[in-house]
């Protein structure tokens, strides 16, 4: 008998799919659905995977796909894990990517743990990704979808060896979203043509995420001086939290030049801003590093890598010890602490960390 697989069906058309390609090779499939924030949203495109909404959706998809469905309450945890964390970094200046966040705490966690007491042997998302078995070694590797424009293994770096063993990405074989669509059109699926949701689930469509923060934590948003790299005085602020680094819009002040936001320092309440060449950094210093299937490098290795979800690859070296890091054969622009940088060799996943500073 196949093993009974959990998919995490958010609402969306991907992992809508994912029980269709499933059932297709024979395997048995339960939906679960993640309810971990209450608000719901106007516009479409901001209702993730957390909107009330999208409930509705995976419940509607599972009702024609004839498969059995629970909704299962994450909210204390995603608060714990991701939104509190979120808050937490923008306290120390820092700009977090919360949607790996998730992945590492919620999905591929709790959701795993969940998966295993309902007695499925594996879960399933709608990422689009692939992992592969090392014949000599016998470890897993993360490696990019096959179709490279939805390729989604940079938010899924922080994957353990026992947690590749027990996941699927089925859409990682396939070659574009429109093939994803396509599936679902030929099933019938009310989902098929529902749009990608484009921000932060928990962060609505008014105000965005300095909203969210005011609300949360009223006390980052302090007046302040904005200041050159010298420390000369040009201006203020109304909250360090207001700023990342790379930021040229909304700064308030006029120099006759671009001004860029360099750094932020809320220890003292103040944003560092200066110009354009001030954002370029060769070393970019890494915290948390997860190591890929090979496990940490004896010596340097030659890879391509990014520091954001939406960049180019550029190439490279990474160091592992006890300062890991990666140095770039040119300067990277805003290298931004808290957001995530990704190596690869080829089209496998090295090892991905948290930044913690460039230089």
């Amino acid at each position: 008998m196949k093993p009974l697989v959990c998919v995490a069906m958010s609402g969306g058309v991907d992992s809508s799919v994912v029980p269709i390609l499933l059932k297709k090779r024979g395997y048995r499939v339960i939906g679960v659905t993640m309810q971990i924030w209450q608000e719901s949203q106007t516009d479409p495109r901001h209702a993730g995977c957390c909107s009330l909404g999208a409930v509705e959706d995976a419940r509607r998809v599972a009702r024609i796909l004839d498969i059995p469905h629970y909704v299962i309450n994450f909210k204390e945890e995603f608060k714990r894990s991701v939104i509190d964390e979120f808050v937490r970094e923008y306290e120390q200046g820092r700009t977090p990517n919360p949607c790996v966040t998730c992945n590492q705490t919620v999905k591929f966690d709790s959701l795993m743990s969940t998966a295993r007491e309902l007695g499925c042997d594996l879960l399933a998302t709608g990422h689009y990704a692939r992992i592969r078995r090392d014949a000599k070694t016998g470890r897993r590797r993360l490696m990019k979808a096959r179709g490279q424009g939805k390729d989604q293994s940079y938010v899924l770096y922080g994957l353990t060896q026992e947690q590749m063993e027990g996941v699927m990405f089925p859409l990682g074989e396939l070659g574009d979203k429109a093939e994803t669509r396509q599936l679902a059109r030929d099933a019938g699926l009310p989902v098929a043509d529902k749009p990608d949701s484009q921000d932060i689930c928990f962060v609505s469509e008014a105000g965005g995420y300095r909203e969210f923060l005011r609300k949360a934590r009223p006390e980052m948003f302090r007046r302040g001086e904005l200041v050159t790299p010298d420390g000369s005085r040009i201006g203020e602020h109304d909250g360090v939290a207001d700023f990342t680094v790379g930021q040229r819009r909304g700064l308030g002040v006029a120099q006759g030049r671009p001004l860029y936001v360099l750094g932020l320092h809320p220890s003292t309440n103040q944003v560092v801003v200066g110009d354009r060449d001030g954002l370029l950094s060769q070393e970019v210093m890494l915290e948390d590093v997860v190591w890929g299937g090979a496990g940490e490098p004896e010596a340097p290795v030659r890879v391509q890598a990014r520091i954001r979800y939406n960049m180019t690859e550029e190439p490279g070296t990474l160091f592992g010890g006890s300062q890991p890091r990666l140095v770039f054969d040119s300067p990277v622009r805003a290298v931004t602490p808290g957001q995530i940088a990704v190596a690869y060799r080829g089209q496998t996943v090295v090892a991905g960390g948290r930044i913690r500073a460039g230089r």
